[in-house]
């Protein structure tokens, strides 16, 4: 713990003594600072934000893991495990997986750009903006039970795919997995630099990134994915409520008898004498017949596509959870998420169309339009330097969800695809259907291999206990939980069947720790690459889905279809890339400017669309075809056969089964359920997700659309009617976030120590029956 502290707080004095170095940098003369050219004013100074973000949110977020791990250790006594570190113990909260989900997928872009796109098209841009992420978080249940039920101990999504389809494989789609986690991390730094350097008094690059990597390695370092669950809920609990008081104080209680910019009414009026998109009908802002935004819902479509299934720190934070509170949860986090990009981008958006209406001089230029300063610049128009504050900390909470997801993300697919599978190993060479620990052919494998016709003999049949029936394995587990620190380091596993691997997993929590410190650290250089390069936060984060979404078909197709094939993969995944950036080139050179204009042509609407659908469909329709002619399935033996590789990922300390034992109590020792059963199991979580797709899908896309889109161009009434309805909306989904959220987790921890409690005189006498019984 001490050691924890120490490192806790090296990464604070690091980010200090940066800060004030680039503090006299600027004094002196010798350091520039990127100020937006536009009229958002910088209202907080560069010491109070430091002190502010770094102490108020990193001090507070590292207490957080603090807590975690403190009720890991005494209550679940799971803290050393490697797997815990990446999966929060597998049995996270319905709530609590929402709000994670929620939070992680809600980037800071995601406020800045719902804003922009409402500024350009209108009322329609923040809805479509937000359905076109809703749309992946609402069909991702349907796949990530399939995960559970065929995959249930993978920890990321490209262990399915080394397992499945070997090694040239899996360092194909993982470099296109961490080109997904490095685009991501690309718009958090921008869009944060861009509203730092924006609020925040001679704030150099270097102090823009240094704080983020503080704010996103802190925590992790200290409590790993667990932490990250628990500093999701306070980020979501300030967000909503900062929100709800933005709303309120704009629009429903008046500042010295009067509101910031009138009431809905008047800014509907002023927002009618507008002149809007050509493509919007009658050329109106409050209209949700807006071919523009409909444009923007493909491409964005798209972009979510990438991000939510070819992400690792997507991937983590969903399978932590069993299959049916997931699929709930998911839906859950469906309407937390929605509430906040939709109700703050259509907020700030029509306040600041209505702001500058009939007069041209209180508008922004487009490239701080551009770089999402929408929001900020309503916020003090607002509020002043209390508007700017709310901005600063709604966003910094974001950020800090989202950007500690990343690192965790990256170190899981460091450890678990790199290290484990490449570097060090523990056995290489290791054979399907054969233990980790002797090498030898598993029970359930050798029954198998009896009803084929081959008859393995007694001496080829592993015989190792499982962990749970293991005298020596249950004190090799006490002596670790009655130390800590340096000292659990040292200490000598003695179980002759399990110690290796246990030593062996020691190992790899060392360098779980030191990896999340690295990429930590590596955000510093390669966040200040990012921002001297030129880019701005709306072509990182259109253009980069044309890179990234040529892993969305494979990763699909890996998981739902048993005839998918190794070449298939990659020269689908790679085709698909090619094709797709001669699409973007190609259409990019028939603008003005032509590939000369790179940054503005190649991140223009139907240019993302071109790109992004042509790398789609090209490494869908490949992926199919290059499958379908090299595929080697032939009957249902070769069917079970292809799923037995990704059903034997497992943990030999930590078996995927520990966490089904109340849907199957009859099993014993390393016995595990068929895939039949699994399914069989979860048909409720099967169907629930099937039907939660289909009525979520229709709300989003089909009903709340066709009604909004039948009124044409909006009047008063309706204009203001449908902007309530996005408030309340908000304000119900804080409501169930502050409350809902702590009573469920609460009941959590109170049934596992009940569990405990009542069955400590067995465990002990289970301890008392294998004393003497060799291991």
């Amino acid at each position: 713990m001490r050691e924890i502290f120490l490192v806790a707080t090296a990464l604070l004095v690091i980010s200090f003594a940066t800060a004030q170095l680039s503090c006299d940098a600027i004094t002196n003369g010798t350091a520039t600072v990127g100020l937006p050219s536009g009229k958002v004013s910088q209202e907080v100074e560069k010491y109070e934000a430091a002190l502010f973000l770094l102490l108020g949110f990193g001090g507070f977020s590292v207490l957080l893991a603090l807590v975690y791990n403190a009720i890991r250790r005494h209550v679940f006594r799971d803290v050393s495990n490697l797997d815990t570190a990446f999966d929060a113990g597998g049995r996270v909260t319905t709530s609590l997986t929402a709000v994670t989900v929620g939070v992680q997928l809600l980037w800071p872009a995601d406020l800045l750009q719902s804003a922009t796109v409402t500024a350009k098209y209108g009322i329609a841009g923040a809805f479509w903006y937000s359905s076109a992420v809703v749309v992946n978080i609402i069909l991702f249940p349907l796949l990530s039970l399939q995960f559970k039920t065929k995959a249930p101990g993978a920890k990321t999504f490209l262990q399915v795919v080394g397992a499945r389809f070997g090694k040239g494989t899996h360092i194909v789609i993982s470099c296109f997995a961490l080109m997904t986690n490095i685009t991501i991390l690309t718009c958090i730094i921008i869009g944060c630099t861009d509203l730092f350097q924006a609020l925040i008094k001679d704030s150099s690059d270097e102090f823009c990134v240094l704080v983020m990597a503080t704010l996103f390695g802190s925590y992790s370092f200290v409590g790993g994915l667990g932490s990250t669950f628990y500093v999701s809920y306070f980020n979501a609990f300030m967000a909503f409520v900062i929100l709800a008081v933005f709303v309120v104080r704009i629009f429903y209680v008046p500042d010295d008898d009067s509101l910031p910019f009138g009431s809905l009414d008047e800014v509907y009026e002023r927002i009618s004498c507008l002149v809007g998109p050509a493509d919007n009908k009658e050329r109106s802002y409050a209209t949700f017949l807006s071919v523009d935004s409909l444009v923007w819902m493909v491409q964005g479509t798209l972009v979510a596509a990438s991000v939510c299934f070819c992400d690792q720190a997507a991937w983590q934070s969903r399978i932590a959870a069993k299959p049916v509170q997931g699929v709930l949860g998911f839906f859950g986090a469906t309407f937390l998420w929605f509430a906040i990009p939709a109700t703050i981008g259509t907020t700030t958006a029509i306040c600041y169309l209505s702001f500058s209406a009939g007069n041209s001089t209180l508008m922004l230029p487009d490239s701080d339009i551009n770089a999402g300063l929408v929001t900020p610049y309503i916020a003090q128009q607002a509020l002043g330097r209390d508007g700017a504050f709310m901005i600063l900390i709604m966003f910094t909470m974001l950020m800090m969800s989202t950007g500690s997801g990343e690192v965790m993300g990256i170190s899981s697919i460091i450890v678990y695809d790199i290290f484990q599978s490449y570097v060090c190993p523990f056995k290489s060479g290791s054979r399907l259907g054969h233990c980790i620990l002797c090498e030898k052919v598993k029970k359930e494998e050798a029954a198998d291999e009896t009803t084929r016709g081959h008859h393995p003999t007694m001496s080829d049949v592993c015989r190792c206990p499982a962990v749970t029936e293991c005298a020596a394995c249950v004190e090799d587990q006490e002596a670790i939980l009655a130390t800590t620190g340096f000292s659990q380091q040292l200490l000598r596993h003695h179980c002759p069947v399990h110690g290796e691997y246990r030593t062996y997993q020691d190992a790899l929590v060392r360098l779980k720790s030191w990896t999340i410190l690295g990429v930590s650290l590596t955000i510093v250089p390669v966040g200040l690459l990012i921002i001297h390069s030129g880019m701005d936060l709306n072509w990182a984060f259109m253009t980069g889905c044309v890179v990234t979404i040529p892993c969305f078909p494979g990763v699909v197709l890996s998981i739902v279809w048993v005839k998918a094939t190794a070449k298939g993969m990659v020269i689908g995944s790679v085709t698909g890339l090619l094709c797709g950036v001669t699409a973007t080139l190609a259409r990019a050179s028939t603008l003005p400017g032509g590939i000369g204009d790179f940054w503005v042509n190649t991140s223009e609407g139907y240019t993302v669309m071109l790109g992004s659908c042509t790398s789609f469909f090209v490494t869908f329709i490949v992926t199919i075809i290059v499958s379908l002619v090299t595929h080697t399935i032939k009957d249902e033996d070769d069917v079970a056969l292809e799923w037995q590789k990704v059903r034997d990922i497992d943990n030999p300390l930590n078996p995927w089964t520990n966490f089904y034992l109340e849907e199957f109590p009859n099993l014993k020792g390393n016995q595990k359920p068929s895939y039949h059963q699994l399914e069989k199991v979860f048909r409720k979580a099967k169907v629930t997700a099937i039907v939660g797709s289909i009525f979520c899908l229709s709300l989003f896309v089909l009903i709340i659309p066709s009604v909004m889109a039948s009124l044409g161009v909006l009047t008063s009434s309706e204009f203001a009617s449908y902007v309530t309805s996005m408030h309340i909306w908000s304000f119900v989904m804080a409501a169930i976030v502050i409350v809902v959220t702590p009573l469920e987790e609460i009941r959590a921890i109170w049934r596992e120590l009940q569990t405990r409690k009542l069955f400590r005189k067995s465990t002990y006498s289970q301890v008392d029956k294998f004393a003497e019984r060799p291991c």
